[in-house]
């Protein structure tokens, strides 16, 4: 799943490790999910969103494989 938490994270001066702590993460969790590595859970990607004052939709976003097979 391809997301924009890089992109919304570095917009406001946040290091992986600060926004980790905002979300109650390990910095290694926001890294792997920013490279895709990680999907988030709902509850997690919720808080991400609210954190971001963005939908969730706006912030993830299914593969374009994945969407056309679903």
């Amino acid at each position: 799943m391809d997301n924009d938490v890089r992109a919304l994270r570095t917009a406001r001066g946040w290091s992986q490790q600060a926004l980790g702590e905002r979300l109650g993460v390990s910095r290694q969790t926001v890294n792997a999910i920013e490279k895709g590595r990680y999907d988030p859970s709902l509850p997690l990607a919720i808080r991400i969103a609210r954190l971001f004052r963005r939908p969730v939709e706006e912030i993830f976003h299914a593969d374009e494989e994945q969407a056309t097979s679903a």
